[in-house]
């Protein structure tokens, strides 16, 4: 599924060590809160509860560098919606393998960041939609080689450099947070979203609804969710309410799917799900053909 402006993603998490489901604390081996069989039925489990993607890491292949190609290729006979997957892709020649087996967006982190022209070489044979950049950020920094090695620059400071190269959107991994259910701050998502023109999809602390709200206030094309979700702190279904698309905002006016929405003059979100966008009025048109323009909030 490709992303839209006015749309977030949800994308459920299926990370894979020693053949499971597992689910780490900071990414630690042996720090497993979630250990689940046949990661191919729980990939198929949130497909049946509405997801519209799945988010898939090998961490065999992060962690040892053996990659866990039989479960991917499992996971992929089993469901029908679209995988994004990353971890132990170390080379060209594998990632091409991957896409070959017709995975949507491929996530490449440390080979990318450490050898950029192998983003240019894959976008250039396969599109730039089908390849992410993976931009983990400790202490503002980028990591690579699981999170072990920082490299002296910040997200922000490199996101360009890689759209330069060929990728089409960027997984934000927020190492800080990540895998500790105590929530998140936006500061460094907002700072990259700022700094480049591509679309973002943010991992890391995703541990309420709220959580799902506040994301979706920041304009990021994806949220990936995984402990929450497995430890029942998030209900997908719920989250999924914020996957649809939004209203969209244009000189005082709200559109959603061809109707015009009058708000008060407050001038606040009115419902908890609210999320604008500014559009030219001729690409408003071509999205909501059959949006009235009559309509005009008291600004």
């Amino acid at each position: 599924m490709s992303f839209k402006k006015d749309e977030m993603l949800i994308m459920p998490a299926v990370d894979i060590k020693n053949g499971k489901c597992v689910q780490l604390v900071q990414g630690k081996p042996g720090s497993e809160m979630v250990e689940i069989e046949n990661p191919e039925n729980v990939a198929l489990h949130w497909e049946n509860e509405g997801a519209k993607n799945i988010h898939v890491i090998d961490l065999d292949g992060t962690i040892d560098g053996k990659t866990s190609l039989p479960v991917i290729k499992k996971i992929l006979n089993e469901v029908s919606v679209p995988i994004q997957l990353g971890g132990g892709i170390r080379d060209v020649e594998y990632a091409k393998k991957l896409l070959d087996l017709d995975i949507e967006r491929l996530i490449i982190g440390t080979m990318g960041i450490q050898n950029p022209k192998t983003i240019t070489q894959l976008s250039d044979e396969y599109g730039s939609e089908r390849i992410m950049i993976s931009l983990d950020s400790k202490d503002n920094k980028v990591v690579i080689k699981g999170w072990q090695e920082k490299i002296d620059k910040s997200p922000s400071e490199i996101s360009n450099e890689f759209k330069e190269h060929g990728a089409g959107s960027i997984l934000f991994t927020n190492v800080d947070v990540e895998g500790l259910l105590g929530g998140f701050y936006t500061d460094p998502l907002i700072e990259l979203k700022n700094s480049v023109d591509l679309p973002i999809v943010y991992s890391g602390g995703v541990t309420t609804i709220n959580d799902i709200k506040q994301l979706n206030e920041t304009g990021v094309e994806g949220v990936v969710i995984g402990s929450a979700l497995y430890k029942n702190k998030i209900d997908l279904k719920e989250a999924l309410k914020y996957q649809k698309p939004k209203v969209v905002l244009l000189e005082g006016y709200y559109f959603r799917s061809g109707e015009v929405f009058v708000f008060e003059e407050r001038l606040r979100p009115v419902t908890d799900n609210i999320r604008t966008f500014e559009y030219k009025r001729d690409l408003i048109e071509m999205a909501f053909p059959d949006a009235g323009w009559k309509e005009k909030l008291p600004i």
